[in-house]
């Protein structure tokens, strides 16, 4: 009886294996690459945006009508110094609810009428949370003519986050800057005219130390150019594990 030597079949279901390991090496490769280079493109977008933010704050404070003039033609006036000068109507603060060197407070937002009879909603800083009534701080309630000089900020056109609660009104406790609600709660005068964006006022002190001004977040995160090596890291862990698994097939089919 003779033997005749088996013949052994090609292995196709490894190499449809094989194939498809690399289909999708090269989509992973693609798409951190594609991250990577987007975190590069915000790093620019970033680096621009502090550049011109620097440039604002370090410009000399502009007086409120150039300030109107640049909102209406540009819709941006964010972190420009403004000058403006009113009386304070304290019985319209408003109150934002913030956070101001690790306690918990409220921005205490005042209508001051200007003297053309139009109000600015000026941010006078942080009070804490538990004086949060104007009678627990009358010293810095003052009185008569003031000059404010602070930065002008844009409203927001909506809440900015589902995860910001809604405005409490009835308790006079905003989440989020919603600068209609704002003018319209603070007990204005009917059909008073309100300067369509913020201003928080400087470092110049309250009597009594209360608000405590100068409030102003500028210190934005950047961070891109760590979340672009990270991208462009694991891109390169990857194909490196997709050429080294690639040449050890290639040798084991050799």
């Amino acid at each position: 009886m003779t033997n005749e030597p088996t013949q052994v079949a090609p292995r196709s279901g490894s190499a449809a294996g094989r194939w498809l390991a690399i289909i999708f090496g090269l989509i992973g490769l693609i798409v951190l690459l594609g991250l990577g280079t987007w975190q590069v493109e915000r790093l620019h977008w970033k680096e621009a945006l502090l550049a011109t933010i620097d440039q604002r704050i370090h410009s000399a404070p502009l007086p409120l009508d150039q300030m109107e003039k640049k909102f209406a033609d540009t819709g941006d006036v964010e972190y420009w110094p403004v000058t403006v000068s009113g009386r304070f109507l304290h019985s319209g603060e408003r109150h934002f609810f913030a956070t101001y060197e690790g306690e918990s407070g409220f921005y205490v937002y005042t209508p001051l009428e200007l003297a053309d009879g139009r109000f600015a909603l000026v941010n006078r800083g942080f009070v804490p949370y538990d004086m949060k009534d104007p009678g627990t701080r009358p010293q810095g309630e003052v009185e008569g003519e003031v000059t404010v000089t602070g930065l002008a900020r844009n409203p927001l056109a909506q809440k900015p986050s589902t995860l910001v609660p809604d405005n409490d009104v009835a308790k006079n406790i905003f989440y989020w800057k919603d600068r209609d609600v704002m003018a319209a709660t603070a007990g204005l005068p009917a059909g008073a005219k309100v300067l369509p964006f913020f201003i928080d006022a400087g470092k110049a002190p309250n009597p009594g130390g209360l608000p405590v001004g100068g409030v102003t977040i500028i210190d934005l995160p950047n961070s891109h150019l760590q979340y672009a090596v990270t991208w462009y890291g694991l891109a390169a862990a990857l194909a490196g594990v997709l050429g080294a698994w690639l040449w050890r097939s290639r040798k084991r089919a050799s």
